[in-house]
């Protein structure tokens, strides 16, 4: 194949497993507070005194600096916005409502910073079969376009219903799809081997909910969905390198090449839509939501009940809490 060597049946039919488990488990763990509890703080604590140390040791595959520092900042971001939804306070701080932004950013120039490490680099590192090139600095510029596309984080709001989820109305659908394929080609070039599984499951998995199920939502989904994958994979790394399920990457470099230059241009195409609505509606990026005149924009603040001084359109349903800049 052209991205993967041969997918057998059984790899195939877990991939559906592991997409269904973190989609079930992240609407789990962002309706109820008490799972979120469990899950991001109590399980945590448990497996990293007592399992990460002897599954995430040096040699193996989840034992590189970059998958400790990634699990516990999605961590992070999971308890920064289980603190934004559920402390009042926190909601209606305006200090607060940079978090969201700065940890996505965070982990974005993790993966970056990784991208240009790993272009160097031939044959095993640290557990995984690298095939470094041009293609890793390609990516590596489409990450920092993704990190300084991030916009609107000023009109988050914590939305009224049961579950109280971190809305992000200006987090439009053309950035999650950037985002998709830079994220995808930055697994796909410095952990090929995983990338069936952390690159294409784990992010289909945030998207599926974003887009059909709690749109808006979707940094809230990808933290969930990525620290519950990097809890798993730290503490059972075979999963993805050496077990029954496992798929290898083709390692081809014309796969590489395609994969990060397609993510180049989209992220590319999205940053000078950007700059374009920024000049001829005049909008200011660091103090304004941008896509305010976008139908899917209406779509979510409205679905969440905005107020009719915050987007100029009748407020449905109970208003949601805001936070200010």
């Amino acid at each position: 194949m052209f991205l993967f060597e041969s997918i057998p049946w059984q790899s195939w039919v877990m991939w559906f497993v592991v997409l269904g488990a973190l989609i079930a488990l992240n609407e789990v763990t962002r309706r109820w507070k008490w799972a979120g509890i469990a899950f991001f703080v109590a399980l945590p604590l448990v497996l990293t005194v007592f399992v990460w140390p002897s599954t995430a040791g040096e040699g193996s595959s989840t034992g590189t600096w970059f998958h400790w520092v990634k699990v516990y900042s999605a961590l992070a971001g999971c308890l920064g916005f289980m603190l934004l939804r559920y402390v009042d306070k926190l909601s209606k701080n305006r200090w607060m409502l940079l978090f969201p932004a700065l940890i996505l950013a965070v982990n974005i120039g993790e993966a970056v910073i990784r991208d240009f490490q790993v272009a160097g680099l031939q044959g095993m590192h640290d557990g995984v079969f690298m095939v470094g090139g041009v293609w890793n600095y390609m990516n590596g510029v489409a990450g920092i376009l993704n990190a300084l596309t991030i916009c609107g984080w000023m009109g988050i709001v914590v939305s009224r219903d049961r579950s109280k989820d971190m809305i992000w109305p200006d987090m439009m659908w053309f950035w999650i799809v950037a985002y998709d394929l830079w994220n995808f080609a930055y697994v796909y070039n410095c952990v090929g081997d995983h990338a069936f599984y952390a690159g294409a499951a784990l992010l289909i998995s945030c998207t599926i909910p974003a887009f059909f199920i709690k749109k808006g939502a979707w940094l809230q989904h990808r933290a969930h969905t990525l620290a519950l994958w990097m809890m798993f994979t730290m503490a059972v790394p075979t999963f993805v390198s050496s077990s029954s399920f496992a798929v290898a990457s083709s390692h081809d470099t014309t796969a590489l090449f395609v994969v990060s230059a397609l993510s180049l241009v989209v992220n590319v195409a999205v940053a000078v839509y950007q700059v374009r609505v920024i000049v001829t509606r005049r909008r200011n990026p660091l103090r304004e939501e941008l896509f305010t005149h976008l139908p899917q924009y209406r779509e979510v603040v409205e679905a969440n009940a905005p107020t009719t001084a915050a987007v100029g359109v009748p407020a449905v349903g109970p208003t949601p809490t805001p936070v200010h800049a």
